[in-house]
């Protein structure tokens, strides 16, 4: 039986539970994870700022700071969603116990290599923070392979080239390229993670939303959820090719006007009253804002170009991984899908927090540094309110008895 299953790429059921509730399901080590991270990270990139602490690492601050929200908080998150989620898309298990620990002990000792890569041999962090997303995607490709689950093919893709931008910043860390291929490498990360935010905000928010109001008439449009996950890939096409060039800017206008329009249908007006959908709903306002604003630096070159990009990273990734992470540990852990109360201020700390980063250097110039300080205080409210409340719900077994 276990030759067959080697060969057909799926996991073994477990014969019994993992011994720690942290490790029956991948949500729960990466979800904590990443959390940790996002709270310990910010202050200390604020530190960087103000100028107490200096960065150890041979990236410059900048380069360094986007690949950690990127490639240290972002993809925990990733990796926690598709651990769990493509359990449930091909019905068979990903990682579970030791395995799973495992995995997450490799992502903890790429950040580590990360922060001290100052003392350490040159290669090191790059060899340890590059092993993690193509083992990641390995162990999400065997499933759905095996089920021959075609839809999510897409998810192994977003994880390849993934890796290959990631590996694009430690080249350019190391010299072995030109410098600026860390920023363009992190911006064609970006853009991989709004695809893939792109993909999933269309397949179940309007879902989410119409299964919590009951009102049928929420829905989705195919031709423009298609013409949209085109356009974003056209998008990452130009980047790949040319960061910040203007037909790559034009492209994101585009897309980003047709990406509201295909969420009119969506039901955002009705998810008021339900911390869990607007906060999913005001995270994707914050995509679609994040890509027109960036067609508008076409027209406006005065338009400082890391706006559009903290549209995209404060606004949608914050809101969007704080969303989700709260919505899944509820609904698999087998409670009710109601956020604490605790959780909606920082659901409204999230979103204030892309509003400061994004509106105050327009408005007000010369509270730059200032709102750099407010923003990042909001932001690491938020994950410290989840990483409180939610700690609890991660590390104890389901409610209902139920393995994950």
């Amino acid at each position: 039986m276990s030759r067959s299953l080697a060969i057909h790429g799926e996991a073994p059921t477990p014969t019994s539970r993992p011994p720690f509730a942290i490790s029956a399901k991948g949500f729960r080590p990466f979800f904590a994870l990443a959390a940790a991270y996002a709270v310990l990270f910010v202050p200390l990139w604020l530190a960087i700022i103000e100028g107490v602490a200096r960065p150890s690492s041979y990236l410059d601050p900048l380069s360094w700071h986007a690949h950690e929200m990127i490639f240290g908080f972002t993809v925990a998150v990733i990796a926690g969603f598709l651990l769990t989620a493509v359990g449930n898309w091909t019905q068979r298990e990903t990682l579970v116990g030791t395995p799973l620990l495992g995995l997450a002990a490799l992502w903890v000792v790429g950040r580590v290599g990360m922060l001290a890569s100052t003392w350490l041999p040159r290669g090191v962090p790059a060899v340890l923070d590059l092993a993690f997303l193509p083992l990641l995607a390995v162990v999400l490709a065997r499933p759905i392979l095996a089920t021959k689950n075609r839809r999510n093919f897409v998810m192994v893709g977003v994880l390849a080239v993934l890796s290959i931008a990631n590996l694009g910043v430690h080249l350019a860390g190391l010299g072995v390229v030109p410098e600026g291929w860390a920023r363009q490498s992190n911006l064609v990360a970006v853009d991989v993670i709004a695809l893939m935010m792109l993909i999933i905000a269309g397949r179940i928010f309007p879902m989410f939303t119409r299964n919590a109001t009951g009102i049928a008439t929420i829905r989705s449009h195919r031709v423009l959820d298609v013409s949209t996950i085109v356009g974003m890939v056209a998008l990452l096409i130009g980047d790949v090719i040319a960061a910040d060039n203007v037909f790559a800017n034009a492209i994101a206008g585009v897309v980003g006007l047709v990406g509201a329009v295909r969420a009119v249908h969506w039901g955002a007006r009705h998810s008021t009253r339900e911390p869990l959908l607007w906060i999913l709903h005001a995270g994707y306002a914050w995509l679609v804002f994040g890509l027109v604003m960036r067609g508008a630096s076409t027209f406006i070159p005065s338009l400082p170009s890391s706006l559009p990009t903290h549209a995209i990273t404060v606004g949608a990734i914050g809101s969007l991984t704080l969303g989700m992470m709260a919505r899944v540990s509820l609904g698999h852990t087998g409670r009710l899908l109601a956020a604490p109360r605790a959780m909606r201020w920082a659901f409204m700390a999230i979103v204030g927090a892309a509003f400061v980063r994004v509106a105050m250097p327009l408005l007000a110039p010369a509270w730059y540094r200032g709102s750099l300080v407010i923003s990042g205080l909001l932001w690491t409210l938020s994950f410290a309110t989840f990483l409180v409340l939610y700690a609890p719900i991660l590390a104890t077994p389901r409610l209902d008895g139920k393995p994950g």
